[in-house]
């Protein structure tokens, strides 16, 4: 087993699933090893939860170029029914015909491995080292990353960058974008009267069934907008409950919906056209109203610097590297403000054998993402060799 192939395997077992979300052991393990490639480490915690520890390790004196290698460290957690699924330990990292498996083996501690070995090889020149190199091992993506990435760019925990690099699973080609995501409970209500003679009464599901109708109007109608890597917005609902008992009219339903929204979009324009598409059905004399809005954002971004530029041309030595859409969300959205310049979402694998049982990442996708940020470091943060020019 090989150096990198080593440290994923100790990453994988070192538990750090979210829910509950307690990084601590996973941060301690990360700082240390980071720490002893002479780099400066801090463990950060948010008041509000102090067990979602996230790391922050620093090579370079601040000075530009800035560029930050940032992946996560908690994983979703192994549901009851997943574990008797499972063919090995989730916890406990098996290597079977070229692929290792475990939780969080490819979500998000393979891209964490690469980032932490090309920093390490970095830090290994640091004589030469060009610019200042920030790599961010975050707590709390799987739920939202409110207190994790958001909290460490909020409070100014991290720098501006000129290059981001967000690990997660793309199968090693640049992803520009994806989706971001509105959620809302959309309720009836009616009035409850003894089944033996339901016409007296007011139907919440009923409504409620002419409102979903509606919303999958609405769904199909969305097909018509479009994003060049992230394709079309969406609309779907997930969930609903309502009613008490079969032998009374129900005086209440609701529904709790998934609405994709595509880069570009305005948040508070798709709050308003959900509202409009519930007040369109007629349902009187029941009633029908939308809330309980959560959002979260979408990422978009370009290869128009130097070093998205750059980055294209480390990719392209291994991989395809004409840029892609990831359908998942990630941690992106929270550093948008933090980049100054070109972000892109990379690492090995891909994200449909995430979150599920027998969980993997291909070792030679990792060795291979490990070369690409290696090689793309090199090429971006160290000085050129003498009487050459860096192109």
């Amino acid at each position: 087993m090989s150096d990198l192939e080593h440290l994923l395997a100790e990453l994988v077992g070192i538990p750090s699933p979210n829910p509950p979300g307690d990084c601590r052991a996973i941060a301690e393990f990360v700082a240390e090893r980071l720490a002893a490639t002479g780099a400066e480490v801090e463990t950060l915690q948010p008041p509000q939860k102090s067990e979602a520890s996230s790391v922050v390790a620093t090579l370079g004196s601040g000075e530009a170029p800035v560029i930050i290698l940032h992946a996560h460290t908690d994983t979703v957690p192994v549901a009851a029914d997943e574990e008797r699924r499972w063919s090995t330990d989730p916890f406990l990292p098996s290597v079977i015909e070229g692929r290792l498996y475990g939780k969080g083996s490819v979500d998000d501690k393979a891209p964490l491995a690469a980032m932490m070995t090309a920093f390490a090889k970095l830090a290994a020149v640091a004589d030469a080292l060009c610019g200042t190199l920030v790599l961010v091992a975050a707590a709390e993506e799987e739920t939202g990353g409110q207190l994790g990435t958001r909290w460490l760019a909020d409070g100014g925990h991290l720098p501006d960058a000129d290059f981001v690099i967000v690990g997660e699973q793309t199968g090693n080609r640049i992803a520009l974008a994806h989706k971001g995501i509105m959620r809302a409970t959309v309720t009836t209500r009616g009035h409850s009267v003894h089944a033996t003679n339901p016409d007296r009464g007011v139907n919440a599901i009923v409504a409620m069934s002419r409102v979903i109708l509606a919303l999958e109007d609405y769904h199909q109608r969305l097909g018509q907008r479009s994003h060049p890597l992230a394709g079309s917005p969406t609309c779907n609902v997930g969930t609903i409950w309502g009613g008490s008992t079969a032998n009374a009219v129900p005086d209440s339903c609701s529904v709790r919906l998934d609405r994709r929204v595509i880069p570009r979009e305005d948040p508070e324009t798709v709050r308003r056209e959900l509202g409009e598409v519930v007040a369109s059905v007629q349902i009187a004399p029941a009633t029908a109203e939308v809330g309980n809005f959560l959002f979260s954002g979408w990422f978009d971004s370009e290869l128009s610097t130097e070093f998205g530029q750059a980055f294209q041309i480390a990719v392209s030595a291994y991989a395809d590297a004409d840029p892609i859409g990831y359908l998942p969300g990630s941690d992106a959205k929270h550093l948008l403000e933090r980049a100054r310049g070109d972000m892109v979402i990379f690492g090995p694998g891909s994200y449909e054998v995430a979150h599920a049982f027998d969980e993997y990442v291909e070792l030679s996708a990792l060795h291979e993402c490990e070369a690409i940020l290696s090689s793309f470091l090199e090429a971006v943060m160290t000085a050129p060799a003498a009487g050459k020019e860096r192109t």
